[in-house]
Formats: structure tokens, C-alpha cells, sequence
């Protein structure tokens, strides 16, 4: 019987081919669409899910109040959180602690000098919380003794080849002796840290020295800290308890500067898509974006769906007799059911097929549109599999279910006298799944020009400093501090020889990224050290003020002349609000405490954009520091760019020896920072197109049906008088009145949805009206085009033909 069913579904596909393509593409298009944003889903959820004791794992995250007002948000502390708790509460298995270390410049005796970007130094838990495996090493006692390392995979390869790293020597930065205790593998792309190389935290405290003990340290933030809770442990509990031995330890000291210092703990599973502080290892994802994909992606398939159920209710009339005559002969319901079941479980048996071909082939695409790193491996994978079956077993229930039950439950004395006509309900029905379809398209359509507007918005607005024509020279890893002034200031005096060079400014800070310098405690002088503050620092030469172009709005710009100047600071506005005045005018002169000197406010700047629009305006102080150990910005001529690069390089070569000439330009490392929403709107974008010719393939299909059901009607109203225009006028109607009720139904949910989404944006572009009219219209002419090769053709055939049949 199984057999019979299959080639009577077989043959009804073939016999309809223009239907069955329709419903055929549309829904291999939808469910391969559905698998891609399900594989970039899982793999956004994979982070940190490989780590054995991953449920337990937690990070330690600071909040800084000053005055009762959050001033700053970080994922790190202070040094003494994670041997502190551990002494506590019970609850702490034990503890990690990681401190960033900078890039470093490492070689074997009578190698090469290797520069290795991401390091830090990590205690002697490490490899015991976490499930990074050694290559060769103990995971117990790599990290323990000081000057000691352990290299990733990659690392050991680049400065031993293929002999044994275990044992050997390296020197670090042309100074420090380090043994070689251990090899791990590159950390997995989904992993929320991926450090080259791990320095042993005995090391730090080493270097730190007696006096300088940062296991007791409170006020110095920066480190880094994991808790690994014991079985059973709940977490808020445990962080509910953690103000008392902060207050206990710390309390005093925090209380003299009016400041208070809140931890919470992060579950390791949650850091990669909800954790987006100071002081973050990788750039993170996003949490809202993925699920909005996800949802993207149920959109499309169930679009593709409905276009079945439309398509196949729709020919309902033309199908009844068949189920008459069957009905006469004595079919049972039941076996009529299965009958149109086993046709949509072959046409979407297809549509699988056809989908995983899409996959294989849109994979590389996807992944450069994304900035994915979906692989072919995904084959071996369990969850494309399931994925791929659910979405067959659940396409083939909800696709089919409906139009078998409403096929099969034609009455046959009804059907074979001719009397079968679309109910009320059946066209009500198709109308509203044609709403939604192009309801959903709508909303994707005001989601994607809403997300392209914010991102051309933050691109075009002032940044408040110039950045065009910069080049950027990564700080020397390698350098003697006695000799470093002469090296910089030689340095720069060589390359302003050079024409194309307009100016060179060193500063601890550049535009596009977070100011590392975060310092505390600073009032002005004589005031209580309750009244003290957080601001950001960015330490600068003389000369950054003018290469940057920022704009001074009261006093004075720091200069050689004043030989006081080294005791100089240029606040911004937003910081000198901080401060107290509302007046600019009013701070200059004042002197302010930081850090147990006194430095004098020369300045004050307008508010400028460190970071991305995202970001909001933050309090910063411009330090001067002639000799300051930082970025190199140049200011370049236009022309000849790469002749003044390489006159760059060899100066950078005459006076840092041993340091990597590693440069970019400020512009495009600024624009770095849009990236991420760019690569968003791109894959949202692709998708809402995906989204809106799943819904007109279906479309056409139902305008196809319709207009051929009524032909007669069409041939009728010709003859007795109607135009060709009222001919169209009279089916475009239908479908430009479902196309206004979707943009009634989805412009609100759209608003709420793009409100929410802004939310992550201190500065965000007006949501006007043109956001949903465009799209609206868009669809509306997409849609109208859709019908047209169907209407035009009815609107025009000769009556005498459409009628010849009466």
C-alpha cells in the first residue's frame, strides 16, 4: 500500500511541475537557510562548553562606585579576590588568577626572535580548573615555580621546530631567562581567552617584589579571577556573602574616598554573548543578536511552510473530485490522509535533500559574511544531523497535516455534482497565512534598514578628533627605560626631516580602543577624600593635542615653554563636570591630587569619541609624560604612502632594534570597531532577502491559482466593457490589501523590537518614519510584481477564448 501511495504522490508531483518547483525551492531554500543560522547559533553557544568542571566555573567581575554612582564596570579586580574568598568560604574549591602581560619578544639562544601577541601570566591552577590539555607537561606544577612558561602549540612549533620545547630555555623581551614547562594545544576557537603564551603568576609576584605584595593588594585592579565552586554550591548565595569580607578587608580604605567596590560572579558558559565590560580577553559576541537569528531563522522556514499549506489548500477545488471518486470507491479517510501525508513527506524529502546541497555549497560564503568559522566537519557532527531530521519530521507534520485533513474531508455526493466551491474559511485562512508571510518580511525588512542606519549613523558624525591620514606604530617591546627619552626624541626628529610626514605624537592611548589607564582617587586639592573619583588616563607628548586636532574650549594647550607642564593635566568637558564645575573656564588653575602628586588643570577639551558610538562619552584626562612608552601616531602627506612606510620602517629599525615594525592606519582600525555590526547587518539583511522570495515564490503560486480560477470571471468583465487597467486594478486590490493589513500587524512589533535593540547604543540614529515606509512600499511593488506576469496575461487574453468553454 506504502508503494501505491509514493507513486500516486510521485506522479501528482510530476503532473503539477510548476506547483511542485514553487513549493519545492521554497522550502529547500527556507530549511537550508534555517540550517546555516542554526550551525552560526550553536557554535555562538558552544563557548566554553568543552571545560569538564564548566558548570562550576565562575569569573569574578568588579562594578566601582564613587558617590553611590557607578563609575566603572570591569572583568577584573582586584589582585587579592581570589585567594581572599578562597580563605572565606568553603563554598571555593579553588581559584585561577590571570593578569595580562602584553605582547613579548621571545627567542631560543641562536634562533630568531619571535614576537608572540596575547600572554599573560597565569597561577598554578590553570590547567587543573580548566580542561586546556598539556601536550606534554604536568597540569599540576607548570605553572608553579617562577620564570617559568607554557607555550601553545603554535608557539612551540614557530621557536623549536619539531624538537621537544620541555626543559629548553627562552629569553623574554632580550632580558629574562624562562624554562619551557609545558606545551598546550591552541586554545579552540570557542573559547572566550586564546593566549600564545602562559607565564607563571610566581613570576609576577617575583618581579613585583616584597614590598609590592599583590596577594594583599585591594586597590590594585587588573587581575583577572576564576572561582571554581564546590558541587552543589549556589552562586548567588555564595556572591550575596561576599560584601562582608569585602567591607572587612577593605571597607575602611574604600569608605575614605566615598567609593565601593561590588563583586558578582559570571558563569563561564555566559562570557562569550553576555559579557561586554573593560577589560575583556577577545572581542565578545551578542547575545540579543543570536537569538534575533535564530528567530530569523524559524521566520524563513515557517514561510516556507505556509507557502505549502497556501498552495495546497488553494488547489483544494481542483483535487476534490480525485477525492470523490475515491471516496465513492471506498477509500477510507484515513487512507486519504496518508495518501496527501506521503506527498508532503516526499516533497519535503526533497527539499532536504536539495537544502544540504545549498549548505555545502553556501558555506564559505556564509562564513565571509558572517566571520563565522562554520567548517565541512559539520558533517560529523550529531547536531547538524538532528537538526536536519527535525526539520524534515517537523516540515513534513506542519506542512502536510492541514491541507490532508481538509482534502480528505470533501463529501463525495457534494463534490462529483459539481457543487465544491472555496469556503469562507479556506480563503480567510489562505489570507491570513499570506499576511503573515509578508507580515514577517516586513519586519525583517525595517529590522535590517534599521540596523544599516545606526551603522551609517555612527559612521558619518564627527569624532571630535582627527584620524585621517594616521599611521599607527605599535609600542617597542624591547627598549632600555635610561635611554628610551633620546631613543623617542631622535626618533622623531628623523622622520619630521622627512616631507610627507606632518607630524609624530607618542601616547599610551589611540582612538578605537578602551583607555587602558583607568585611576582612582583623584579630587580636587583640599577637598575630602570622599569627594575623590574614577577617571580614564591617556598618557601624551607635547605634541598630541595638535596632531589630533581636539579642540580646546578653555585654556591652554600643553607647551616646551612652561617648565612646570610635567605637572600638567587638560581634562574634558564630560571630565571636568565630574570634577564639579559647569563652567570650563572655572577649572583651569585648580589643582587636583592624583596618586600623591599634585598636577594643575592647563585645559580643558571638548568631549571626543575614544571609542565607537556605541560608547558613551567618558571622563578623560590628558597626562603629559614627554618620555611616554606608547603608540607612535604619524601624521602622513596623502601620496606615496608605501615610500614613507618604508622610510618609517627603517628609521624604526636605526632606533628600536630587535622591536617588530608593526603598524595600521587609524581610520581603518577605527572602523575595526563597526565591524561586528556590520557582519550583522550583512547576515540579517541576506536573510530578510532569503525571507522575502521564499514568501512571492509563494506568492506567485497562489496568484497563479487564483487568477487561473478566474479566468471565466476575467472574460466575463471584459465583454461586457471592463479595461484592461480595471481588469488589474481588480486583482491587485486582494494582494495590495493583505501587503496593508501585515504592515499594520508588523510595523508596531517592528518599532519594539529596533527600541530594544538600540538600547546597547549611546548615540543612536532617529527612528523616523521613512524606516517603515520604504519598506512598506518595497513590498508592496515586490509583491505587485510578483502577481504581474499572471494578471497582466489574464487582464489580456482575448474573452471569446476564456469563455469558448461555456
Amino acid at each position: 500500500m506504502l508503494q501505491n501511495y509514493v507513486k500516486i504522490a510521485w506522479r501528482n508531483l510530476l503532473r503539477h511541475k510548476a506547483f511542485s518547483a514553487i513549493n519545492l525551492v521554497g522550502l529547500a531554500i527556507g530549511m537550508a537557510a534555517c540550517l546555516l543560522i542554526l550551525q552560526y547559533v550553536a557554535f555562538e553557544l558552544s563557548f566554553d562548553n568543552f571545560h569538564e568542571k564548566g558548570d562550576r566555573i565562575y569569573r569574578v567581575r568588579q562594578d566601582r562606585y564613587d558617590a553611590g554612582k557607578l563609575s566603572t564596570e570591569w572583568v577584573s579586580g582586584a589582585y587579592a579576590v581570589g585567594n581572599s574568598f578562597k580563605d572565606a568560604f568553603n563554598e571555593i574549591e579553588d581559584y585561577v588568577k590571570v593578569v595580562g602581560s602584553g605582547s613579548v619578544v621571545a627567542e631560543v639562544q641562536g634562533g630568531e626572535q619571535v614576537k608572540i601577541e596575547k600572554v599573560y601570566f597565569a597561577s598554578k591552577a590553570f590547567f587543573t580548573v580548566f580542561s586546556y590539555p598539556l601536550i606534554v607537561g604536568d597540569a599540576r606544577t607548570a605553572l608553579t615555580e617562577p620564570n617559568t612558561v607554557v607555550l601553545s602549540e603554535t608557539v612551540a612549533t614557530k621557536l623549536f621546530g619539531s624538537a621537544s620545547p620541555l626543559g629548553k630555555t627562552i629569553r623574554v623581551n632580550s632580558k629574562q631567562a624562562v624554562k619551557v614547562t609545558g606545551v598546550y594545544a591552541d586554545f579552540p576557537v570557542n573559547s572566550h581567552m586564546k593566549p600564545d603564551l602562559l607565564r607563571s603568576y610566581a613570576t609576577y609576584l617575583k618581579d613585583m617584589g616584597p614590598d609590592n605584595n599583590p596577594e594583599t593588594a585591594w586597590t590594585w585592579d587588573g587581575c583577572l579571577t576564576y572561582l571554581l565552586l564546590r558541587p552543589g554550591t549556589d552562586p548567588q548565595a555564595l556572591t550575596a556573602k561576599f560584601p562582608r569580607v569585602v567591607d572587612k578587608l577593605v571597607g575602611a580604605e574604600l569608605k575614605k574616598y566615598n567609593a565601593a567596590a561590588i563583586y558578582t560572579l559570571q558563569p563561564l558558559r555566559d562570557i562569550h554573548l553576555y559579557s561586554h565590560y573593560i577589560g575583556e580577553t577577545e572581542p565578545n559576541g551578542d547575545g540579543k543578536t543570536t537569538y534575533l537569528l535564530l528567530g530569523i531563522a524559524f521566520f524563513i522556514v515557517i514561510i516556507a511552510w505556509v507557502n505549502y499549506v497556501n498552495i495546497a489548500t488553494a488547489r483544494a477545488i481542483n483535487r476534490a473530485k480525485e477525492v470523490g471518486v475515491r471516496k465513492a470507491v471506498g477509500s477510507q479517510r484515513s487512507q486519504l490522509v496518508k495518501q496527501f501525508m506521503v506527498e508532503s513527506f516526499l516533497l519535503n524529502g526533497l527539499a532536504v535533500g536539495l537544502a544540504f546541497i545549498l549548505v555545502l555549497i553556501t558555506i564559505p560564503a556564509f562564513n565571509s559574511l558572517s566571520g563565522q568559522h562554520l567548517t565541512f566537519s559539520l558533517l560529523a557532527s550529531a547536531r547538524f544531523w538532528l537538526a536536519l531530521l527535525g526539520l524534515f519530521v517537523v516540515g513534513t507534520f506542519l506542512s502536510g497535516m492541514y491541507p490532508a485533513f481538509v482534502l480528505s474531508g470533501f463529501r463525495p455526493v457534494v463534490v462529483l455534482k459539481g457543487r465544491m466551491v472555496n469556503t469562507r474559511q479556506g480563503v480567510l485562512l489562505r489570507k491570513g497565512l499570506v499576511v503573515f508571510q509578508f507580515g514577517a518580511s516586513l519586519f525583517l525588512l525595517v529590522g535590517t534598514m534599521a540596523v544599516f542606519r545606526q551603522i551609517q549613523f555612527m559612521r558619518e558624525q564627527k569624532l571630535g578628533l582627527n584620524i585621517d591620514q594616521t599611521l599607527v606604530i605599535r609600542p617597542p617591546i624591547v627598549r632600555n627605560d635610561s635611554t628610551y627619552m633620546s631613543q623617542m626624541k631622535s626618533f622623531k626628529d628623523e622622520l619630521l626631516r622627512q616631507s610627507a610626514i606632518r607630524s609624530i605624537t607618542a601616547s599610551t592611548s589611540i582612538p578605537g580602543e578602551p583607555v587602558g589607564w583607568n585611576a582612582g582617587g583623584i579630587r580636587l586639592k583640599g577637598q575630602d577624600e570622599s569627594k575623590a573619583k574614577q577617571y580614564r588616563v591617556i598618557g601624551v607628548d607635547y605634541d598630541y593635542m595638535d596632531a589630533y586636532g581636539l579642540k580646546l574650549v578653555a585654556g591652554r594647550n600643553f607647551a616646551r615653554s612652561f617648565g612646570t607642564d610635567p605637572a600638567a593635566v587638560i581634562f574634558n568637558k564630560m571630565a571636568i563636570a565630574q570634577l564639579g564645575f559647569s563652567n570650563p573656564a572655572e577649572a583651569i588653575g585648580k589643582e587636583i591630587e592624583f596618586w600623591g602628586k599634585t598636577y594643575t588643570v592647563v585645559g580643558v577639551v571638548a568631549d571626543f569619541h575614544q571609542q565607537s558610538l556605541r560608547e558613551a562619552f567618558e571622563p578623560l584626562i590628558l597626562r603629559l609624560i614627554p618620555d611616554v612608552q606608547g603608540f607612535f601616531s604619524v601624521k602622513m602627506a596623502p601620496a606615496e604612502s608605501a615610500k614613507t612606510i618604508a622610510t618609517l620602517q627603517s628609521a624604526w629599525n636605526q632606533f628600536f632594534p630587535g622591536n617588530p615594525f608593526e603598524y595600521f592606519f587609524l581610520d581603518e582600525h577605527f572602523a575595526d570597531q563597526y565591524r561586528a555590526d556590520q557582519r550583522f547587518g550583512q547576515v540579517f539583511g541576506f536573510f530578510t532577502g532569503l525571507a522575502i522570495l521564499v514568501a512571492c515564490l509563494g506568492l506567485f503560486g497562489l496568484a497563479s491559482f487564483t487568477t487561473t480560477q478566474r479566468t471565466k470571471e476575467i472574460g466575463i468583465r471584459k465583454a461586457l466593457g471592463a479595461s484592461v487597467g480595471e481588469i488589474l486594478q481588480l486583482l491587485y486590490q486582494e494582494f495590495a490589501v493583505l501587503v496593508a493589513i501585515s504592515f499594520v500587524v508588523a510595523a508596531p512589533l517592528a518599532w519594539f523590537a529596533i527600541a530594544s535593540w538600540r538600547t546597547s547604543y549611546a548615540f543612536r540614529a532617529d527612528l523616523n518614519g521613512w524606516l517603515f515606509i520604504v519598506p512598506f512600499v518595497a513590498v508592496l511593488v515586490i509583491a505587485l510584481l510578483t502577481v504581474s506576469f499572471q494578471t497582466i496575461k489574464a487582464a489580456l487574453m482575448n474573452p471569446v477564448k476564456s469563455l469558448q468553454s461555456e
